[in-house]
């Protein structure tokens, strides 16, 4: 059972491998030190902190952030330790909340490794501070104990680290102000290892959602929830280095119930529905699981109404069969008579499966418009507002948005198409005619619109993380996409000017390659500390225009091992191509098709569900016609990597 503690409570713990989550609301600092059996932190080798986030059984979020978790492992600390203490601090200098008094209470939770709660503690009475104590772990007679603490420090982290007898407290806490506001702090997050083949493939022959493998060029499916990852508190080969090659810390177990709804609705009228209405550790996970909540119900509803009338349309086939089989009721009255009564049930139970779908159809359209408004801006569409008070952010979002998802039965109720963050496949933007594209549009219109679509893409990726934490690269040989280009040349957040003709299409690959190859080694020696300096440990994204223009064979073997081997480490690729032009490849580049998700630059029916198989109708995200919001983001982008995120 959990206890629930009070500022000075106690609480024993009952092991030495612990986790401990801290919720905000806002993104702020996280760290821990160590003080012997006086109170005391010897130096600064005993504090953990996101510039230099791990100690011998510690591990502590490496930026600013509303959700962490901290690993502890008790059993590995320094045997003159006597205390662990979990320090929460504002960050300086980067246009957030000054004082804890303007924030929800912190709240802090010690759990077990299989996420089961220990102890929590929700710090209260908060005003003007701007560091606090949260927790204290301490000896106490060969065991372990958690205390509530709850000091806070209007001085901030000096004062805080003062208070412990560090010397060199006003030093540390500029370095740490300085890392976290200029956003050195950070950590290059991949996905986990793709599952073989044969996991890739369900027995229906649907594949498998993202999560779960690579589905085809021509249909994928729709992430699945929250899955279990990586514990910060396990071995990882990263642990230490400049690259965190773990996956964000995702949970492991069942996420604390959605925070309470509206009171419930009086007796025959339907409750509101509420944004944020879902499990999970934060507002952001609460909205993404929510989504895809919505994405389900739809796509059960859709099937149900299917289903009901495909029932309705095979029992009249039977009975108008059995009234044809019987020559007495051929003709006459009698056979009249059963036609229509026939007809007459296949009518009720059709309207009968409408008058279900249109509710459920209703219910999830106030769904939708109530948490469209509330998404954050990583899942907002262009037109939302939330992109007009554009900020640098200082930390990686769960997922990303990716376009709307719709059904026939209801094309104006839009789910938004949520992939989770960093990418574990790159994505093909269709620039080939298919069954989504008007005869009106021609063959040049269609694929500018593709790279516009593109464009699009790369400015989302670039605007929701952190700056310094993503690079975007572009090959486009013929030269033949500067005008798409040009929000993402004019802004200046490319990391070189497009290469273009063999040898710039060579140069980039080659590049891109050598970080792959030096990544993977250094992941199996476990030296990742052991990267060049000059190594650039954002995640990189290759946008390659007019695929296969200007790639000779050994190009396109270099773009197959980018495709395959490149998200491990934090290297996705966006393809700009027709496939049918790639045709005199023939089966060669059909890996390279099945490890991408293809998206179209039109709206299409193309992506498939795992539940139903539906064929879901994906729109990509444009910006409204005649809005500058692209521009305007971009620009932002490139300010804050000039000032260093301020």
């Amino acid at each position: 059972m959990t206890a629930e503690l009070v500022r000075g409570q106690n609480h024993p713990l009952p092991g030495t491998r612990l986790e401990i989550r801290v919720s905000v609301g806002k993104p702020i600092v996280a760290g821990v030190t160590l003080s012997d059996d006086q109170g005391k932190v010897r130096g600064t080798d005993w504090v953990a902190h996101p510039g230099s986030p791990t100690l011998p059984g510690l591990e502590v979020p490496r930026q600013a952030a509303a959700d962490h978790r901290l690993a502890v492992d008790l059993g590995a600390v320094p045997e003159a330790v006597h205390r662990v203490n979990v320090l929460l601090a504002l960050p300086v200098g980067v246009g957030g909340p000054v004082s804890f008094g303007s924030l929800a209470a912190p709240f802090v939770a010690v759990t077990a490794l299989d996420g089961s709660e220990v102890a929590s503690y929700t710090i209260t009475d908060l005003d003007a501070e701007s560091a606090v104590v949260a927790l204290e772990l301490y000896r106490r007679q060969d065991a372990w104990k958690v205390r509530a603490v709850g000091q806070g420090y209007a001085g901030g982290l000096a004062d805080m680290l003062t208070d412990q007898g560090l010397p060199q407290a006003h030093d540390l806490a500029g370095s740490i102000n300085e890392a976290v506001a200029q956003g050195l702090a950070r950590s290059v997050a991949v996905p986990p290892p793709r599952p073989s083949d044969e996991a890739r493939v369900r027995t229906t022959g649907q594949t498998a959602a993202p999560g779960q493998g690579a589905p085809g060029p021509d249909s994928t499916a729709a992430p699945q929830p929250a899955p279990a990852t990586h514990q910060p508190g396990d071995a990882s080969p990263g642990t230490g280095g400049p690259v965190n090659y773990t996956h964000p810390s995702r949970q492991t177990s069942a996420p604390p119930p959605p925070p309470p709804a509206a009171a419930p609705a009086e007796p025959g009228r339907t409750a509101q529905p509420v944004a944020g209405d879902a499990t999970g550790w934060s507002m952001e996970e609460r909205l993404y699981n929510q989504v895809w909540g919505m994405f389900e119900d739809l796509a059960r509803t859709a099937a149900a109404y299917r289903s009901a009338v495909d029932f309705a349309e095979s029992r009249m086939d039977q009975e108008l069969d059995k009234v044809l089989s019987d020559p007495r009721s051929r003709i006459g009255n009698t056979g009249d008579v059963a036609r229509e009564a026939a007809r007459a049930k296949h009518g009720l139970l059709v309207d009968q499966a409408r008058a279900a779908l249109d509710r459920d159809l209703g219910q999830l359209a106030a769904e939708s418009e109530v948490v469209e408004p509330a998404l954050p801006l990583a899942y907002a569409g262009w037109d939302s507002p939330v992109w007009h008070a554009y900020r640098a952010p200082m930390e990686i979002p769960m997922a990303l948005r990716l376009g709307d998802l719709h059904l026939p039965e209801r094309p104006d109720l839009h789910i938004p198409m949520l992939v989770r963050l960093p990418l574990e496949r790159g994505l093909w933007i269709d620039s080939g005619r298919s069954s989504g594209t008007d005869s009106v549009v021609d063959t040049d219109q269609l694929r500018r619109l593709a790279m516009d679509s593109a464009v699009a893409h790369a400015a989302r990726l670039l605007a929701v993380y952190p700056v310094g934490e993503f690079t975007v690269h572009v090959i486009d040989a013929a030269g033949s996409a500067a005008g798409a280009l040009t929000p993402l040349t004019a802004a200046g957040v490319l990391a070189e000017p497009p290469a273009t003709g063999a040898a710039g299409v060579s140069a980039v690959l080659a590049k891109l390659t050598q970080r792959v190859d030096l990544v993977q080694m250094a992941i199996r020696a476990g030296a990742a500390d052991a990267l060049p300096p000059d190594l650039d440990t954002a995640e990189q994204l290759l946008i390659v225009n007019d695929f296969p223009h200007g790639f000779d064979d050994r190009a396109v073997t270099q773009l197959r091992y980018l495709a395959d081997e490149g998200p491990a480490v934090g290297v996705h690729l966006m393809m700009v191509a027709d496939r049918e032009d790639a045709a005199e490849y023939g089966p060669l580049l059909d890996p390279l098709w099945r490890a991408l998700l293809r998206l179209t630059p039109v709206a299409d029916d193309h992506l498939a569900d795992p539940w139903v198989g539906h064929a879901w109708t994906y729109e990509p995200p444009m910006a409204p016609p005649g809005s500058r919001v692209l521009e305007q983001v971009l620009n932002q982008v490139a300010h804050a990597r000039r000032t260093g995120g301020r």
